[in-house]
């Protein structure tokens, strides 16, 4: 039997991060790697701070499609692409399509009611406090169990999900197509298991 040798820390997480390029996006800043942060500033300039409040948008417009109520936490150029982050308040039962992110990982926080979600083959339902990782590549959607639920939802890197959000608001059931999700990095798989027939 062959003795291992232990890999320092820095090695291993370095190692690790190879094949996960969000690990290693949000491991370079602590370790000191060489990115440098989006929102780095000199130290004679403050930092643009930008507070919303619950159920506010980022932009001062909130936007529907049909089943839910959007709210822009966090934009793209806050974070030079890195994320994007969401609020879905006023979601009802049915929700959003199966569909996989090609690019984007999306995780989900149920901060009130509860939600049933579908990632992959496993069904589960959450309330308020727990969250479950979409990962890329990996269909996926959700639906409010009760009348009433609210979601964050954060995709990293941010894509061009923040674009399909402003462009989906004009057209709710054109966003919910193929075709539509194809422009934006999205491939539609099936309608949402949820929906009552």
């Amino acid at each position: 039997m062959m003795a291992s040798m232990p890999l320092p820390h820095r090695s291993f997480l370095k190692s690790a991060a190879v094949g996960c390029p969000t690990l290693a996006a949000s491991l370079s800043l602590p370790l000191g790697w060489d990115a440098q942060p989006a929102f780095a500033q000199s130290p004679s300039t403050p930092l643009d701070l930008h507070v919303v409040g619950w159920g506010q948008d980022r932009l001062g417009a909130p936007r529907t499609r049909g089943f839910d109520s959007l709210a822009f936490k966090v934009l793209t150029t806050d974070t030079g692409g890195n994320l994007f982050v969401i609020e879905h308040s006023h979601l009802v039962p049915g929700g959003p399509p199966l569909h996989l992110h090609l690019y984007q990982d999306e995780w989900f926080y149920v901060m009130e009611g509860k939600v049933a979600f579908q990632v992959g083959d496993q069904r589960l339902a959450l309330g308020a406090g727990e969250s479950v990782l979409g990962p890329r590549r990996i269909p996926h959607t959700f639906s409010s169990a009760v009348p009433q639920s609210r979601l964050l939802i954060a995709f990293t890197p941010a894509g061009m999900m923040e674009k399909f959000f402003m462009d989906s608001a004009s057209d709710p059931k054109l966003a919910q197509t193929a075709e539509f999700m194809d422009r934006y990095e999205l491939k539609w798989i099936g309608p949402s298991p949820f929906l009552k027939p």
